[in-house]
């Protein structure tokens, strides 16, 4: 059963955790689990350590979407600006997350809440509790919420992650191929709808899941430019 002091976070994240457990796991600091009597908490290291994996592949299958123009030393060096520390812990503060971690009395007294280090660490933790909870497709469209506008702040345009546009760049010149997109599903209570789109291109039909129409037309289109050129 969700906690009422971790809802804000869910809302945040527009994710609800089917096993709340890996939430809370997310959210302990070693801090605070060396001031337990309760040997079978567990802190958020592990889950940090499976996070920074899912960051990294994440972003890099963002960024390699959204530049192809970029060779391989450019690309990782726009993912390390992207998930070093700092910027990582601007994200958690855009989150708030740092009221939601539990830190032992020393790292509290500390200011532990909004330091870089732990913020980014949580962040991380955070990533892979959703991954292991949801899977891959529910993380991936969590971090690309929050990284394309980061993105094109720092004047990579977030455009170029627009799926649909290169869809409709490949066909214009193909009055038969006009891409054809329609919702054949609703799913969900209000607050928390997925929408299910499918998308007709040049007798291929792929089928897009999104928190908004818009999502999921990206996501169909996505899926339908890796079946026309072979790469996602």
């Amino acid at each position: 059963m969700e906690k009422p002091e971790l809802f804000g976070l869910n809302e945040k994240l527009e994710y609800k955790f089917k096993n709340i457990k890996l939430l809370e796991e997310a959210l302990r600091h070693s801090s605070f689990i060396n001031e337990q009597p309760d040997a079978q908490l567990r802190d958020n290291e592990r889950l940090e350590f499976l996070g920074d994996a899912v960051l990294n592949l994440v972003i890099g299958h963002i960024i390699i979407n959204c530049f192809p123009e970029l060779d391989e030393g450019d690309l990782s060096r726009v993912r390390s600006n992207l998930v070093n520390e700092s910027k990582v812990a601007a994200v958690a503060r855009s989150l708030d997350l740092g009221s939601y971690v539990q830190l032992g009395k020393g790292e509290f007294l500390t200011n532990g809440r909004n330091k870089n280090s732990i913020l980014a660490n949580t962040f991380e933790a955070l990533l892979a509790a959703i991954y292991l909870d949801g899977g891959y497709d529910k993380v991936f469209r969590i971090i690309e919420k929050i990284y394309l506008p980061i993105l094109e702040s720092n004047g990579k345009s977030a455009a170029a992650c627009d799926y649909k546009s290169k869809i409709q760049e490949m066909v214009q010149t193909g009055q038969d191929m006009k891409p054809v997109y329609s919702v054949i599903e609703e799913s969900g209570p209000d607050h928390d709808k997925i929408f299910k789109v499918a998308l007709t291109v040049n007798d291929i039909q792929t089928i897009g899941y999104g928190k908004s129409k818009k999502l999921a037309e990206q996501d169909a289109a996505r899926k339908a430019l890796y079946v026309l050129t072979g790469k996602s």
